[in-house]
């Protein structure tokens, strides 16, 4: 037990250990004693830190000159004990740079980690995005991608898409010009590059240099695509990080915008427990391993010896900002909804669904049912089922028709629905939130009758192709949901899976029929 009584009252770090003598959480305050005596007079903690104390067997402290000392002093005995109750920065996700290399000419390609071989750009957060970005600036600046130079043309170089220094006839410094030009495009800086190029081309006519100022021509487009897809630029001298974060369900979900000179250029997710003190923890861990960039955005203000040890790490004033309006609130803003996005995209979807079809409650466990068949032949059911807005593949299901003979699809419905809740009442399990069936009215109204006369009332709708219409039992117009909504596509998602797996198993029943 903690003797309160030789706590000392200074500023400092506390170090809690179990019954092992391991370190299992570090702290820092302006006033030890208080801080510490905080733990075990309160009684309304969060569970983390009711956890945290019925495993505390001794403290140690160690007293700064300053907080801000402390700071310091705290992420250097977090990065030496990794203690457990201390939230663990891992990234959530890993996403890939477009490299360039330190060859006399450079190559461009993707790389998954960053090295001390040339210059990195991103991380970029969406494949797609990277994809395209790698592939203009090739085809604009005709940057090679091979791996080692060949000893005579490629393809790529026929197609007019490489400048190929292989050849030996590109000058060594007209291609660091190009390299110099998308260095500056992976930057976020290509509405000043257009007016370099746009000078250059005008002079290159001037002097009847009309191949290359149509290049320049292309280049000038090509850039100006990439800068117009820049929709966070702005006229800044400094960098900034961007940081939205959540608190649910006893966590805190966290996003970080990197923003150089008012391009975003990537972000970072990170989820942990939530605390009081978890966002400030988190500024002094994660800038204890990344340099402070010149301006910080948050949704609230931290206290000041924060702020101080952020300057301290940057050798220099760094500006914490909590914006009401503008550019960086807008920034703010669009980090939020990233972060909704990324973390709560599922839980979205299923609200969505929810006030569409004005449900009770949220549709969290929904199983949709089609039947697929060839003129007839091999005719099968398929059964997906969702939970929490995801595919819960352990719960798939197949059947093969039993009583229907021919081409009948409300039939087969009607079967497969029967016999899959009829099983689940004879085992005794839960019913699903939400029904769905592929199909317009005379699917939606075999599948109702089937569960009628089970005894059971489930909620249930279909969805028809081509118009992509939601009908519900009892209605004989469809939903008025526009096939956009996002709960419409989170329906025609569950549907399209529900087909691709019908698919599939009536594609096995047809081969193993042929090989029998």
């Amino acid at each position: 037990m903690i003797d309160l009584a030789l706590v000392p009252e200074e500023p400092g770090c506390y170090l809690y250990r179990d019954a092992d003598g391991t370190v299992i959480y570090v702290g820092k305050a302006k006033h030890l004693k208080r801080r510490v005596s905080s733990y075990f007079q309160k009684h309304d903690h969060d569970a983390k830190t009711q956890k945290l104390i019925g495993q505390i067997a001794s403290a140690e402290f160690i007293v700064t000159g300053t907080e801000v000392e402390a700071l310091i002093l705290e992420n250097t005995l977090i990065k030496r004990h990794q203690p457990k109750y201390n939230i663990d920065l891992k990234d959530a996700r890993r996403y890939a740079y477009i490299h360039l290399s330190a060859d006399a000419f450079p190559r461009i390609a993707i790389a998954r980690e960053v090295g001390d071989d040339g210059e990195y750009f991103g991380p970029f957060v969406s494949a797609k995005e990277r994809d395209e970005v790698l592939e203009v600036v090739k085809r604009a600046f005709g940057l090679r991608s091979c791996r080692r130079l060949p000893k005579r043309p490629c393809l790529r170089r026929h197609l007019g898409i490489c400048a190929a220094p292989c050849t030996g006839t590109m000058p060594e410094e007209e291609y660091a010009a190009r390299v110099n030009r998308a260095r500056a495009v992976l930057r976020g800086r290509g509405n000043d590059l257009i007016e370099e190029m746009e000078a250059e081309m005008a002079e290159r006519s001037e002097r009847l240099e009309f191949e290359r100022a149509l290049e320049l021509r292309d280049e000038i487009a090509a850039v100006r695509h990439l800068a117009e897809r820049q929709r966070m630029e702005r006229r800044t001298d400094h960098d900034e990080d961007i940081i939205a974060y959540q608190e649910q369900d006893g966590n805190l979900f966290l996003l970080l915008f990197h923003v150089e000179k008012g391009t975003l250029t990537g972000k970072q997710e990170y989820v942990f427990e939530a605390s009081d003190d978890a966002v400030e923890e988190f500024l002094v861990q994660y800038y204890g391993e990344h340099a402070p960039p010149k301006e910080v955005v948050l949704p609230t203000g931290v206290g000041e010896p924060v702020a101080d040890y952020l300057a301290d790490r940057r050798g220099g004033k760094v500006r914490v900002t909590v914006p009401q309006r503008g550019d960086k609130r807008r920034l703010l803003d669009l980090a939020g909804k990233n972060l909704d996005l990324t973390f709560f995209a599922d839980r979205m979807k299923v609200e969505a669904l929810r006030e569409d079809l004005r449900l009770p409650d949220p549709p969290n466990v929904i199983e949709c049912f089609d039947i697929s068949h060839l003129a007839g032949t091999a005719m099968v059911g398929s059964m997906v089922q969702f939970r929490g807005g995801r595919p819960d593949k352990r719960n798939y299901r197949r059947f093969k028709i039993r009583t229907v003979e021919g081409i009948d699809d409300f039939a087969a419905i009607a079967e497969v629905v029967g016999r899959r809740y009829a099983r689940l009442l004879w085992e005794g399990k839960s019913m699903p939130d939400l029904v769905i069936v592929d199909g317009g009215k005379g699917q939606l109204k075999a599948a109702t009758d089937a569960i009628a006369a089970l005894g059971l009332r489930l909620p249930i709708i279909s969805i028809a192709k081509r118009e992509e219409e939601i009908y519900v039992p009892g209605f004989p117009h469809p939903l008025p949901i526009k096939n956009d909504a996002r709960s419409s596509l989170f329906v025609q998602e569950i549907r399209d899976e529900a087909h691709r797996f019908a698919i599939t198993y009536n594609r096995f029943l047809r081969r193993k029929a042929m090989r029998g």
